[in-house]
Formats: structure tokens, sequence, C-alpha cells
């Protein structure tokens, strides 16, 4: 089998190299002389397609969109029979809003220009048509278009090497990553992250920060519980000279400060003080705050991205973190599944790590052994991630053969699955089950009630926890609750 990264998908745009393929324009005027004029000019430089009404060029621009290569660039006459200039623009953001759309308008037209403006147009030219201006137009939008490509390949590149707890086929990871490229949209939006230790929050934090339009700022970490608490305000909001004793001279830039215009992210922000937690707050709700020992008020945006394994939420029902916080900090919530929850992932990543450490640790090692995949589905991962990491690392290291062997891992089943194996294997025995009925049976009732009996024997293992449950049954507690419910 082999793995995807469900965060490498197709950009808008088709991403073309200069070299290989001049970028390509539509061009979209009534007056044959105006598409000419502008195709002999600078045909040899680009692939141009032109038209002479918008009607047929949002056709054309449909289709192409849809096939992932759209225009790279749009000149577009203002004054066109049918649709307008301005309605097409709108179609065309509608469509896809990365193209740059130049306007071409009459001199004394300005409410239209305006219009096109604020309606998202890269940029506007007057008739009659002077080819210099037209080309230094278009050569700032070429230069827009290629450095946000750049973005673009530097994001995919970073994302697919740097995010192997998003690797995962599951419904849960796909629905997860969904919901990431649509948050991360928003530049500033402040966003909590839940999960168990070694889930990979601070792996999601880099997602979103590396997919928001804040990619070519600093992304800047806080791991709040490694930090006294005597110096965590003084870290993240800096501080003046003399602000207290042993304080630099000459002050300091507090970690906030360096995260201008990109995001913060505090990891295990349930470790911080109430002073802070003021503090913080008082930050997210003005785009302000005050240097420890000092007395100018500092504005600035950034992203603030939190992250905890503790329950937040009972912490903000015992006054141990304040819940105004909690609520402004959780305007969107990520919940990170643990690994236990994702099963079909586990053999996926095992995979991914397994290429990597063996070209980190210069082995031929290419296949987990069947022995060793039983293994790792019947582990309970109660470090997540990050422990079936570890593992497999430590297999790598120390295997001699070409294959990944169980006993490589060190690692064993959890004793719920063990005694659940175990109390199947006595199940299979010869004459475990009834004898069929001379006259049949009705096969379906039967499976129904052998479900039904082992979900609530499982469900009274648990002692009614349902995630517990689900493992005994090797579901994910999703598909446990369903059936619990469907069986009753």
């Amino acid at each position: 089998m082999s793995w995807k990264y469900p965060c490498d998908t197709p950009f808008n745009n088709a991403i073309k190299s200069d070299k290989m393929t001049p970028y390509s324009l539509y061009v979209i005027d009534d007056e044959q002389s105006i598409r000419d004029g502008i195709t002999i000019s600078i045909g040899d430089d680009y692939s141009i397609d032109s038209f002479q009404d918008a009607e047929s060029a949002i056709a054309a621009l449909q289709i192409r969109a849809e096939k992932c290569c759209s225009p790279d660039l749009v000149l577009m006459d203002i004054g066109l029979p049918g649709m307008s200039g301005i309605e097409a623009l709108e179609k065309v953001k509608q469509i896809d809003p990365a193209i740059p759309v130049i306007m071409i308008t009459a001199y004394e037209d300005i409410d239209s220009v305006i219009s096109s403006m604020k309606l998202g147009a890269f940029d506007y030219v007057t008739k009659p048509l002077r080819m210099d201006i037209l080309e230094t137009a278009i050569k700032k939008a070429i230069e827009t278009i290629r450095l946000r490509k750049e973005v673009r390949l530097l994001q995919k590149k970073y994302i697919k090497e740097n995010m192997p707890c998003l690797i995962g086929e599951s419904d849960t990871v796909q629905d997860m990553m969904d919901f990431i490229k649509m948050v991360a949209k928003s530049p500033d939006t402040p966003i909590l992250i839940l999960g168990g230790t070694g889930t990979g929050k601070e792996l999601i934090a880099k997602a979103i920060h590396f997919r928001s339009p804040n990619f070519n700022a600093p992304l800047v970490e806080v791991n709040s519980a490694s930090i006294s608490p005597e110096l965590i305000e003084s870290e993240i909001f800096g501080y003046e000279p003399g602000a207290f004793s042993g304080a630099h001279p000459s002050g300091k830039k507090g970690l906030i400060e360096e995260a201008r215009g990109g995001t913060l992210f505090l990891d295990e922000i349930g470790d911080l003080s109430l002073d802070a937690q003021a503090k913080i707050l008082r930050f997210l709700e003005n785009g302000e705050f005050y240097r420890v020992g000092g007395t100018k008020k500092i504005h600035l945006k950034t992203r603030v991205i939190s992250a905890t394994n503790k329950d937040i939420v009972k912490m903000s029902e015992t006054g141990q973190f304040r819940k105004d916080l909690f609520f402004r900090l959780g305007v969107i919530k990520i919940e990170v599944p643990p690994l236990n929850e994702r099963g079909e992932d586990i053999l996926l990543l095992a995979r991914y790590f397994l290429d990597q450490f063996a070209k980190k640790f210069a082995k031929k090692m290419v296949s987990i052994s069947r022995g060793a995949e039983e293994a790792l589905l019947n582990h309970d991962w109660t470090g997540n991630v990050r422990e079936l990491k570890n593992a497999i690392e430590r297999g790598v290291l120390i295997g001699k053969k070409s294959s990944l062997r169980a006993e490589d891992l060190g690692i064993g089943p959890s004793p719920a699955k063990q005694a659940l194996r175990e109390k199947n294997d006595d199940a299979n025995a010869p004459d475990a089950y009834p004898p069929m009925p001379p006259d049949g049976m009705d096969l379906t009732a039967a499976l129904m009630d052998m479900e039904r009996h082992y979900i609530e024997q499982a469900w009274k293992s648990a002692n009614g926890n349902s995630n517990q449950a689900a493992r005994l049954l090797n579901l994910n507690h999703h598909t446990f609750r369903y059936r619990r419910k469907k069986r009753r």
C-alpha cells in the first residue's frame, strides 16, 4: 500500500514552470483591432486567447478552472456588449479569486474604474492603449503571480515534509484537514487546538500558519509549561529596562512582538498564570499590551493559536482558567483525535516513518512484516503518533532484515486487545457455535444478535467508557456509538 499526503492537494491554478510554458492571458475586448494589437505586440512572450465578449470568455474560463489550469491573467474591457466588464469581473472572481484582472477603460469612465478596483481588479489601463504602459501593468501582475506561486510551492514542500501526523485515509483525518484548510484562510482568528500528548498539536498549528495569508511572517512558538510562572509574562510581552532584578539593561522585546504580522503559538495554554491570562485576553480583544514595567501601549496584529492536552473546559468551570479567555481563544476549536481512534491510519503512518528512518540510518529496510503489522495494530497507542514514530525509529535502527519485524518494535498488544483475541480464539474453537437447525436459519438476524452481544459485553467491560469499549472491538468510537445505538 502506498501512502498519500492529504494536505498535498492541487493548487487552484496549475503550477507551471516559466521555462516550459509561457504565462497565459485572456484578452476580452469587442474591438478586433485591440485584440489583434495586443496579440501582435506581446504574443511572442505570452500564450494569448482572445474573446470579443464576456460570455464566451467566462464559459471558457469555467472549463479551464475545472481542469485546474485557469489563465494566469485577464485583460478585459469595461465597456463590453451584453455582459459588462464589471459584471464579468465579478464572475471571474467567483470562478477563481486568484486570477489578476487588468481592466481596459475609456479615460473619462472613472466611476467604472473605481467600481472595478473595489471588486478586486488588479490594475487598469486607459484607451487609447499605449503598449509600454500595458506591458508595465502586465509585468507587475506577472511578478505578483510568480511570487504567489513560489509561496505555494514553499507551502506545499514544507507541509509535505513536516506534517506526518496529518497523513491518513480515515474520515477523521480527512475532515480535519478540510477544516484546517478552511480556517487557515483567516489571518487573525484565534484557534484553540485540543488533543492528547503526542497527537501533533504543534504540527497542526504549523499547518495552519503555512496555509494562511501570514505564511511569510514569523511563526513563534511558546511552550507555557517550560517557562517558569515568574518569567512567562516577560517572555511573552517583553520588559522595559530595570523592570525587575536581573533584567537586561536595554530591556527585551517579547515573543508576541517577534510574531508581529504572523502567528503566535501558545502551547500548553492551560499552564499560564491567571495574570498572564488577563494580559493575553486584553491583547486578543484590543490588539494591545504593555511590556512588563512599561507605560507605553503597544499595538500590533498577529494570529494567536493555542493548544492544550488538559481538560480546559473543566478548568474554566473551576476557575483555574479564565472562562472569558477560553471563549476568546476558542473562536475556532480543533480537536485532534488520538491514534487509537484512527486505526486505519496506523500502517499508513508506520510506512511513512519506515521510509524516513531507513533513509536517515542508510538502511535497506523496505517493508513491514505481517507480524509487525499485527503488533502495530494491536498495540494501545497511548502516546499517539509520537509513540508510533519512536517505535518505528527503534525498529529501523536495530533491525537486521530488509523487513521490519515485530521483535524490532519493542511493543506488545494492549491487555484489553490481547484478552479479546484470546476470547475470540476460544470462540473459534470446534463446536463453539450451536449447530445449524435442519430447516436452516436467519443468518442476518444471528449476526445482529452476535454483534449486539459483543457490543454490550465491551460496554460493560469498559465500565461505560465508549472509547475504551470501541478499542476492545477494534472499532473507532464513532462506529461503536453508531452500532450500539442501532442495535439497542
